[in-house]
């Protein structure tokens, strides 16, 4: 297969979907680590065709979603100044911080930027030398290359005026939290076929082997989630726990080692608290020592008050896998996309925004017929 539509044929979905079918004897539990996995197992219906007794759970594949609130709310303190061109991603504008958002500061003035790069906020801090530029650096290892990438080039070029306000997080340790979290249902991975090209294999062996959980590392499109089902069900049903890899056209057991390096070379690992999760060991990054330098963190010291968690939104125990969105009392009522309780709802990725876009009954019925309901609609 080599082109986009081949991945989203329907007669092969149909095959892989009885193939599953024919395999599945019993109950089945399977968390999708990543938002966009998540997204297009519902856009396509993929959700509603498999078998009744195979569960598909979200998982804390979001990195918009887990970035702590006190991150958000030291954005918004920083944001706010005077001497700041603040820049970030699109979908973080309307992440809520504990009283507002980032559209909130800028509607009073602040100089927030949307870029598509860290590489771009370099380019301003150039043709900006009198205010200092700040970079949210929010992501899983898919993004940080980049950040790293827009590190160096600042040092190359001696600017003094570009920061980084880091919150970049590791997904294995993540999985290795939900699986030993007490109730833990999950009994089989799709991992997150992008983080793989950047990262390869290496860290999941253990935790499978550890967990006795069979781990399939799966692309987006239609037919790349039904196979790693299929793969995940075959390895579930022959009591089998090894890593497969179903997205071998990007994903090599190395990775990618020229991002890895600028990985390594730039932040080091910590213990960092994920957005209604809690502290998870390892799995974050910082700046390292000599970095430290384009640390936004340090330029601007805090003078924000403790950040405030909702105390309605469940955001956390969806990223946990231990609630679905749709199961959320506020869900599609009190909690939505125009008037978000937690970053789930908001970012592109999150779980919460795809269920309230593909799966939300209290939507009219006008909408709903407008939906494909059809498995695998292509």
């Amino acid at each position: 297969m080599k082109y986009l539509d081949e991945y989203r044929d329907a007669a092969t979905a149909k095959r892989l979907i009885e193939l599953i079918r024919g395999r599945a004897t019993r109950p089945w539990t399977i968390m999708e680590v990543c938002g966009g996995q998540t997204h297009n197992l519902m856009k396509f219906g993929i959700d509603r065709a498999l078998p009744d007794a195979i569960e598909l759970v979200p998982g804390p594949g979001c990195p918009v979603c887990v970035t702590p609130l006190q991150t958000i709310d030291r954005a918004l303190e920083i944001a706010a100044r005077p001497d700041v061109l603040f820049t970030t991603f699109g979908d973080m504008l309307r992440v809520p911080g504990s009283r507002e958002n980032l559209f909130h500061i800028r509607a009073r003035g602040g100089d927030i930027r949307v870029v598509y790069s860290p590489l771009d906020a370099v380019r301003l801090a150039r043709t900006n030398p009198d205010l200092v530029v700040v970079f949210l650096a929010v992501g899983f290892e898919t993004t940080a290359p980049t950040a790293a990438a827009a590190v160096l080039q600042a040092e190359a070029l001696g600017l003094s005026n570009f920061t980084l306000l880091v919150s970049h997080v590791r997904v294995p340790p993540a999985m290795e939290a939900i699986l030993a979290a007490p109730g833990n249902r999950v009994q089989a991975f799709l991992a997150a076929g992008h983080v793989c090209t950047i990262m390869g294999l290496s860290e999941y062996p253990p935790i499978a082997q550890a967990y006795q959980v069979p781990i399939v590392v799966t692309g987006f499109e239609p037919v790349d989630l039904l196979d790693g089902i299929r793969r995940a069900i075959i390895q579930l049903e022959e009591g089998r726990h090894e890593v497969e890899n179903q997205y071998a056209r990007s994903v090599r057991p190395e990775g990618n080692p020229a991002a890895r390096r600028a990985i390594e070379q730039v932040f080091e690992t910590i213990d960092y608290p994920w957005r209604g999760i809690g502290a998870i060991p390892r799995s974050g990054l910082r700046l390292r020592t000599r970095y430290q330098s384009f640390d936004a963190e340090r330029r601007f010291p805090s003078s924000q008050p403790p950040s405030v968690e909702s105390p309605d939104c469940r955001s956390g125990l969806v990223l946990a896998g231990r609630l679905k969105p749709d199961q959320c009392p506020m869900f599609g009522t009190v909690c939505t996309p125009e008037n978000p309780l937690g970053a789930t709802m908001v970012s592109a990725e999150g779980a919460c925004a795809a269920y309230y876009r593909y799966r939300n009954t209290t939507r009219s019925q006008a909408h709903d017929a407008r939906r494909p309901v059809a498995p695998v609609a292509v």
